[in-house]
């Protein structure tokens, strides 16, 4: 496994200056968003695509700091009831997977998506319970109307440019949340759908980590390294089902921590562990969204408390066994 950083969190550098600070802290790849909701600071496809130099440029700067892409994130909801919006979103997917491409790069990093209840809705729906059974017509909609017939469509694109994995970051509010419907999804698409599997989306939803991982087993296509901190009195009290601002610490039921200060060291080795008996031998890649904590303090925390958890070595022969 290999240290990484999605690099969002150093946005107030330029890329070259981010991974000179990146390589300075001893970390081996990076994780790039080139447009979606990690936005295209540091890789902007308008400028790269067809642009030999710009490509080269780019690939000199990860030499000279000893670094991989281990992956470009386009995070988006390319099949959002918004025919606009959804078309933007696929574009900006489409354009990850050509800069992909150019890069050498084989991973794409992105959302399901979560459709409307209908073809003349305005918004997502996203539903989470099974009766009244309307909920049961509108994922029967979701799925075989509009997730479905656009992830074949979009895999195909993407296996055509030479990416290979297509890791969908399992994420409440869309239809791949948890193991179970990003099986469904890979099922009916292909082994070329897996996940991006975020323990700080899970651990709020009451999933044991280790039980996760087993489950899904070679659809982990991707790792991102981040906490969440369960607020024993709020969710206890309201439960964890929360649409309070990210910002309001106090009266929230769970926030997003640096990897650390929501489980303990133990709990980590436990997912690299099993990350390592299924056979996941990818980036561990950090992404800092912990609002206790200033960039550079919660970036240099996890890099220093994932260097004790990380195994990076390969295993050695069982001489006792």
């Amino acid at each position: 496994m290999k240290l990484g950083v999605l690099t969002v969190v150093l946005y107030s550098m330029d890329f070259a200056s981010a991974l000179k600070y990146l390589h300075g802290l001893g970390v081996e790849t990076v994780e790039v968003g080139c447009g979606g909701s990690p936005g295209n600071t540091h890789l902007d496809p308008d400028k790269l695509l067809g642009n030999p130099a710009a490509i080269a440029e780019v690939k000199r700067l990860l030499a000279e700091n000893e670094m991989t892409i281990c992956a470009l994130s386009c995070h988006d909801n390319a099949v959002h009831p918004n025919k606009e919006y959804a078309a933007k979103a696929n574009e900006t997917f489409e354009k990850a997977c050509l800069l992909a491409e150019e890069l050498g790069v084989d991973t794409i990093v992105t959302f399901s998506g979560c459709p409307g209840d209908c073809p003349n809705s305005q918004y997502p729906n996203w539903v989470t319970c099974s009766w009244p059974t309307d909920y049961l017509k509108i994922l029967e909609y979701q799925w075989n109307d509009v997730l479905i017939p656009y992830w074949k469509k979009a895999a195909a694109f993407a296996e055509s440019h030479g990416v290979k994995k297509i890791a969908l970051e399992l994420h409440p509010g869309f239809c791949c949340y948890n193991p179970e419907t990003l099986l469904r999804l890979r099922e009916a698409v292909g082994p070329i759908i897996g996940a991006n599997l975020d323990p700080s989306h899970l651990f709020w939803q009451g999933i044991d980590l280790p039980y996760a991982i087993r489950k899904l087993g070679p659809a982990i296509h991707h790792f991102h390294a981040k906490d969440t901190k369960i607020d024993p009195i709020n969710a206890k009290t309201d439960g964890v089902l929360d649409v309070r601002h990210y910002g309001d610490e106090l009266s929230r039921s769970w926030v997003f921590r640096t990897v650390g200060y929501g489980h303990d060291a133990q709990v980590w080795k436990d997912i690299i562990s099993n990350l390592r008996m299924v056979g996941y031998d990818g980036a561990i890649s950090i992404e800092h969204e912990d609002g206790l904590m200033s960039a550079k303090e919660g970036l240099e925390k996890a890099v220093s408390f994932l260097k004790d958890v990380i195994i990076t070595e390969d295993r050695a022969a069982m001489w006792w066994a």
